[in-house]
């Protein structure tokens, strides 16, 4: 095979690294770029403009933007069991012996047989599959779906084992900042120097954002020197923890975040004992959402062919990755922020083919850049077509005042306004706003401890909205307890950002995508709307718009705004859909971690472990613990004999076993008594402090759950103990009635079964046993320590302890609780003072279920 160069790459440049050069291959088709390259990127220098085909229509597509959002350069990257599909081209870092195949095409990317899906489009309308599969019933599970499932689909899973690990990590810290662009790194500055502890998490593989994209100043410097001059800052501080290649995929109740750290997948495998993906549970104080803005396409006719770029995709490319696009150019955008991309395409040697503003009159950055570019300036017109072939786009049909006309171009870099990432925002439940002023979906009421910050807040200008993120950051440290410092903020250049919203172009030709990775068009929105599911989460559902892997990322609002505009409604009223963890996919071994195989239930071993094994005990498996069954003795035929020994022993001296295994919950509250009295049948807030009731406890439906003991440790503390086998199912079932059935009440509880050793002493030698090891010669006679007591002691010199005066045997019994760490002290001190006694027999009695 001969590498393939770049024809679109510019001599000088970006952020690559010339020095490193880089093989790697797509479809078999061997390429070279760049350390810092994405694959996106790569192939694009190489003048690749076919990426991958659509999910229904098989249409060719090429890339639409540069980031997280892409919706149609979805590969199957690597080979074997580390095929991985649906991968963006646009997320994946370029390593040496990359390999990557188009998925979702046969025979080949190129020549597709199943494009001839698009001449039966008519016919493959929104919820077509519903309508048309509908008979024979008999038909439905043997014939269509499997038809369907073949038809469609979007890449191949390996069928292999994982030979990868993952790990699982949580981290607790006072903010935490979710983004590392110029927001995210000022507040992160302003928090940290405040003395926060702080944790910076930014998905891409440098920290930056929009500074890395744009040919940006702050104080007189590049936006990419004040970022590597505040990274270095931050990175000195040693309460700063900086996650790269990290995304935040979710946000929970109580201040805690997921996220995904890709941390070996710019390798070709991860080195030894180096995990490939990384997911942490993050709990902060108080954070700042920082995670930008997402560009929205416009919507005309093919819209989709490759050569229609977002612009910011566009100047990504160019300044970023040192890669021009193409060479002559159709800008179409609803905004003065077209005129940066028009002088980047200048700066980067293309032409411009066209200027197109739908405003009825552009402003004067708009006349001014394209004057300065020598193109034609269309004012009040639309793209209404995108002309081309297969291959991409060779022409731009416009309509304005003045009629149609049609400009030669190669690529129709696009603009219809920012939506402001605000997903994270909304996963607790707190609902966006619609915000006329930037003709988007904004942060509504935030979870507690959020502060929004830049473009995410909807504040898209630099100049503006820097003091702003530094003022978040200052807030977010100040809600964790730590006074900020004042900090100026930075002076950056002013920024042209007068803006028309444009949700679609009237009279356009051909298909107007919306959804691009589920060939959704503005005629479903039609359809649905008459059909009546007007209403966000229907139209949704109808036409599976925003349910594809991109999860409508460059669609959802649009479609909102077009539903609007169908039904007559103000777009405030159509509502949004519901955004759910996970922001991005997340490889499902990432959620195990290394809990598969046998540590996805590892065994449990008692805290007399230990001595158990040197006693020679006979161990079994009950449920998840490993507890010892029986200690045999030398002479005895089995474990009948065993066992008939150790119960004799106890009846006429004493004996003991272990029962950490049992459940152990510790229960606290004003509330606790109240709560305990509606689990059990009986009643327990009557309960004296140091005494102890057996107790039933019920399920919702009356029908008993579980059984076990309830000590009371104090006035608003108690101690619940549950059986072995139901101790997680008893605690999930106390969890579920405080949360759903019972809120109001003030209680609080937790397991607390790993912390305490727990062992039975039984036999009518069991108090002299218990006499011997107790210190100071406490009392433990009846009348001290009397039947359903408990009562907090020390054994030996210095153990704490807990007996509890129960019995299940029958015959005088305590129960001995001690932290864990003392378990195999515990069973060692009660054996040698038995075998002291010429009247007691040192045995042991198999465990009680």
């Amino acid at each position: 095979m001969t590498a393939t160069t770049g024809p679109r790459r510019l001599p000088g440049g970006g952020r690559i690294d010339r020095r490193r050069e880089l093989a790697f291959s797509f479809d078999g088709r061997a390429y070279r770029g760049f350390a810092g390259d994405t694959l996106a990127s790569a192939l694009l220098a190489a003048g690749v403009r076919l990426f991958g085909r659509s999910f229904k229509y098989h249409r060719p597509r090429g890339l639409l933007s540069a980031g997280p959002e892409e919706p149609n350069a979805l590969v199957e990257l690597r080979t074997g069991a580390r095929r991985e599909p649906n991968t963006r081209a646009t997320e994946v870092e370029l390593y040496d012996g990359l390999a990557a195949q188009s998925q979702n095409r046969w025979p080949s990317l190129a020549f597709d047989l199943r494009a001839v899906h698009g001449w039966f489009s008519p016919l493959l309308a929104a919820w077509f599959y519903y309508k048309t599969f509908m008979w024979p019933a008999s038909f439905r599970a043997r014939v269509y779906e499997p038809l369907i499932r073949r038809a469609a689909g979007l890449g191949r899973a390996s069928g292999l084992a994982d030979p990868d690990a993952y790990e699982k990590v949580t981290l607790h810290s006072d903010v935490l900042v979710i983004g590392a662009g110029p927001a995210g790194l000022a507040a992160a500055l302003a928090a940290g120097r405040a003395g926060a502890r702080v944790v910076l998490c930014e998905q891409d593989f440098e920290l930056g954002g929009r500074l890395l994209l744009e040919r940006m100043r702050i104080e007189g410097e590049a936006g990419t020197v004040w970022t590597d001059r505040n990274a270095a800052e931050l990175a000195s501080m040693p309460e700063v923890t900086i996650l790269t290649r990290t995304t935040v995929f979710g946000a929970y109740d109580h201040g805690t975040f997921a996220a995904i750290e890709r941390v070996a997948d710019h390798l070709a495998e991860p080195p030894p004992f180096v995990p490939r993906q990384r997911l942490w549970r993050v709990i902060a104080r108080s954070s700042v959402l920082a995670t930008g803005a997402i560009e929205r396409p416009l919507v005309f006719g093919d819209n989709d062919r490759p050569g229609v770029m977002l612009a910011g995709a566009v100047r990504t490319y160019i300044n970023r990755f040192a890669v021009l696009p193409s060479g002559r150019v159709t800008v179409f955008a609803t905004g003065d922020e077209a005129a940066r991309t028009i002088d980047d395409l200048i700066y980067a040697g293309a032409t411009i083919a066209a200027v197109v503003d739908p405003r009825p009159q552009s402003s004067e950055v708009m006349r001014h850049a394209a004057e300065c570019a020598g193109a034609s300036l269309h004012q009040g017109s639309c793209v209404i077509r995108a002309e081309g072939t297969k291959r991409g786009v060779t022409a731009a049909s416009i309509l304005g005042p003045s009629g149609r006309s049609t400009i030669a171009c190669d690529l129709i870099a696009m603009s219809g306004g920012w939506n402001p990432t605000i997903h994270l925002a909304s996963h607790t439940g707190c609902q966006p706003v619609w915000s006329p002023p930037v003709s988007a979906f904004a942060p509504g009421e935030l979870p507690v401890g959020m502060h929004a910050a830049g473009a995410a807040s909807g504040r898209w200008s630099l100049d503006l909205c820097l003091a702003d993120r530094i003022a978040a950051g200052s807030a977010a440290a100040e809600a964790a307890g730590y006074a900020a410092r004042p900090m100026p903020a930075p002076r950056a250049e002013p920024e042209p950002s007068s803006h028309a919203p444009q949700w679609r172009v009237r009279g356009a030709r051909g298909k107007c995508f919306i959804d691009f990775q589920n060939d959704v068009t503005d005629r479903d929105l039609a359809l649905a709307e008459r059909e009546g599911f007007r209403r966000a989460e229907h139209m949704k559902r109808y036409t599976t718009l925003g349910m594809a892997t991109d999860q409508g990322k460059t669609a959802n609002v649009t479609a909102l705004a077009l539903m609007a505009e169908l039904t007559g409604r103000p777009i405030e009223s159509a509502g949004t859909t519901t955004f759910r963890p996970p922001f991005t996919p997340v490889a499902i071994g990432a959620f195990p971690g290394h809990a598969r195989g046998r540590h996805f239930r590892p065994t449990r071993l008692a805290p007399t472990h230990a001595w158990s094994h040197a006693a020679g005990a006979v161990f079994v498996e009950a449920g998840a613990w490993l507890r010892a069954q029986y200690y045999p003795r030398a002479g005895e035929r089995g474990w009948l004999e065993s066992a008939s020994r150790e119960a004799a022993n106890v009846r006429s001296a004493v004996g003991f076993c272990d029962v950490s295994t049992l459940g152990k919950i510790d229960v606290q509250g004003r509330d606790a008594g109240t709560f305990l009295d509606r689990l059990y049948a009986n009643t327990i807030s009557s309960l004296p402090v140091g005494r102890v009731r057996y107790g039933l406890m019920l399920r919702e439906d009356g029908i008993v759950l579980d059984d076990g003991t309830v000590a009371r440790l104090g006035e608003e503390r108690w101690f619940v103990t549950t059986t072995t086998a139901n101790a997680a199912r008893v605690l999930q079932h106390m969890e579920y009635c405080h949360a759903m059935l019972w809120p109001e009440l003030d209680v609080q509880f937790c397991s607390v079964t790993d912390q305490w050793a727990q062992v039975a002493l039984a036999g009518p030698r069991s108090r002299d046993v218990l006499e011997r090891i107790v210190a100071g010669g406490a009392d433990v006679s009846d009348q001290a320590l009397p039947y359903l007591a408990v009562r907090a002691a020390r054994l030996g010199p210095e153990v704490p302890a807990r007996i509890f005066r129960v019995s299940f045997s029958g015959e005088r019994g305590y129960e001995i609780s001690v932290p864990a760490r003392y378990g195999n002290w515990l069973a060692a001190a009660l054996a040698e003072p038995a075998r002291r006694s010429a009247s007691c027999r040192t045995e042991q009695r198999h465990s009680r279920s």
